[in-house]
């Protein structure tokens, strides 16, 4: 999956699949997870987020199953 870098002190970069509704993000210290089951609506609000770390707490953290991948 292809993804774009942000600006966040918590991600590096994020990525999403429509067709599957995964949300990938890489973590500058923890590595890269995938997000299960996530609507494009959170994937667009997180990208358009001020704080994409704050937004990831609030809205994805704990919210949806997930697997690390590297």
């Amino acid at each position: 999956m292809e993804r774009k870098t942000v600006s966040s002190s918590n991600l590096r970069s994020v990525g999403y699949a429509p067709t599957t509704e995964t949300l990938e993000i890489e973590f500058h210290k923890s590595g890269v997870y995938q997000y299960l089951n996530v609507p494009v609506s959170i994937y667009n609000r997180l990208m358009s987020a001020h704080s994409k770390g704050e937004f990831f707490d609030g809205n994805i953290k704990e919210r949806y199953r997930y697997k690390k991948i590297s």
